[in-house]
């Protein structure tokens, strides 16, 4: 090209030479070229191939199949954000005169999309209060009931969900079960080996790590059963306008994420940025040491909150005092995490909050979760501002709640720093002495 001209020479460039990289490549560009003529059709007719990012990209390719595999499921699809996952999730199952039945304990923002964004379309939901009796469950489901959905782990309370029996109620009807396991992360629990139909998770928390990006992950069974099932999700086994093969007879077993794949994620347009993908990947390759670190230093914070005489309750289902300790010791034998709560005593539980969160000099204040950094937040007075009292109450959720997720530093500087706070809370000043008695307490890190 190199008689071409100065323009035509700086837009088309040299072409890269053939190379393996041991680290998985970014591939930021809009689209790719086409081979062929036949090729472009073939590629747009549903060939093996990539024709444009928002359908696939090979860097978001290499990152779906690790999370695939990770989980224990068969295909994976990354989308843009959590709340991306979430929605392409439920849109693959539930159309509107459907009917969602999910746990009380969930993410506020999915509550709100259940609540005010779905409804409007015409989908019902209920909420489970109980969501350790499967009865509750069962009596939830109604004829046009297409997807129970809850957290593995539930933001804010920690609680832990049976999913072998909500699996089992969702099986006998027919009916997906749809599992945020976020902040579990496959490390800790992989649903699907315990019946779960689908699992959703934020990856801009633990999957990344670094709190640099955002990014979403579905990930299916590969179990649908189109016999079963058919009378439930017609859409996924009736073929298209044009005669275009169901979502059934292109995937089988994976005909729910073929549909979310296909036909949601690219017209809804929820591209993951390649960028962002490769981000993620690199976040998985520490996954476990992260998350081992993270849930032993918890446990070992949480315990030491538990003792101190300003601390009214901590939320944690790795102590013998939580309602979902049982479960957890079941589901979670590698760690129960590390995000729970600490709600402060007093009768002013929100300045007690405040005067904690503003000494905090290590732990960081804002919404976010999962980071290697420890981060705080005040629940009542951000995301779940929008609930009644009534309604925070029964999501564990109080004025004087602090959230708190554990990152990677030195436990003994965490509760150093937890001290001050303490202090603060309970004079309005950080006391030195309190300080240094808390590092003192700290357990150390085993070797």
């Amino acid at each position: 090209m190199g008689h071409a001209g100065f323009t035509t020479r700086q837009v088309h460039g040299a072409r890269v030479r053939s190379a393996e990289p041991r680290a998985t490549p970014i591939y930021l560009t809009a689209g790719f070229r086409f081979e062929s003529f036949d090729d472009a059709a073939a590629l747009f007719g549903g060939a093996d191939g990539f024709a444009y990012t928002r359908v696939g990209n090979p860097t978001v390719d290499q990152v779906e199949r690790t999370l695939a595999d990770l989980e224990g499921g068969t295909r994976a699809l990354l989308v843009a954000s959590g709340q991306a996952a979430t929605t392409i999730a439920l849109l693959s199952l539930v159309s509107a005169g459907g009917h969602i039945l999910a746990s009380t304990h969930i993410y506020e923002g999915t509550r709100g999309l259940l609540r005010d964004n779905l409804e409007r379309f015409g989908i019902e939901v209920d909420f489970v209060d109980d969501i350790d009796d499967p009865r509750a469950w069962e009596a939830g489901i109604r004829p046009h009931t297409r997807a129970l959905f809850a957290e593995s782990i539930s933001n804010a309370a920690g609680r832990v969900l049976d999913i072998a029996a909500v699996a089992a109620v969702g099986r006998r009807h027919g009916i997906a079960l749809v599992v945020d396991s976020t902040f579990a992360t496959p490390y800790l629990l992989r649903p699907i080996e315990h019946g779960a139909d689908v699992v959703v998770h934020s990856a801009s928390k633990f999957l990344a790590g670094h709190g640099s990006v955002l990014g979403g992950v579905i990930v299916d069974s590969g179990r649908f059963d189109p016999v079963s099932a058919a009378g439930r999700y017609p859409h996924l086994v009736t073929r298209g306008r044009d005669g275009r093969p169901s979502a059934v007879e292109r995937a089988g077993g994976d005909a729910r994420i073929a549909y979310a794949r296909d036909d949601l994620a690219p017209r809804f347009g929820p591209t993951p940025s390649p960028l962002n993908a490769f981000l993620i990947g690199q976040g998985l390759e520490t996954l476990s040491l992260r998350v081992e670190r993270q849930s032993a230093t918890a446990l070992r914070v949480a315990r030491w909150l538990a003792a101190q005489p300003g601390v009214e309750r901590v939320d944690h289902p790795g102590l013998p005092e939580h309602p979902s300790h049982r479960l957890a010791r079941r589901y979670l034998p590698d760690g129960a995490g590390s995000v729970f709560t600490v709600t402060l005593a007093g009768e002013d539980g929100v300045a007690a909050a405040r005067r904690f969160i503003e000494a905090l000099a290590l732990i960081t204040h804002m919404t976010h979760l999962g980071d290697v950094r420890s981060l705080a937040l005040h629940p009542a007075s951000t995301s779940h501002a929008h609930l009644t009292d009534a309604e925070r109450a029964a999501v564990g959720v109080h004025p004087g709640t602090v959230r708190l997720s554990i990152g990677i530093e030195d436990v003994d500087d965490l509760i150093a720093d937890l001290a001050g706070a303490l202090s603060a809370a309970e004079t309005g000043r950080v006391d030195a002495g309190q300080v240094a008695a808390g590092r003192a307490a700290a357990e150390p890190v085993p070797a």
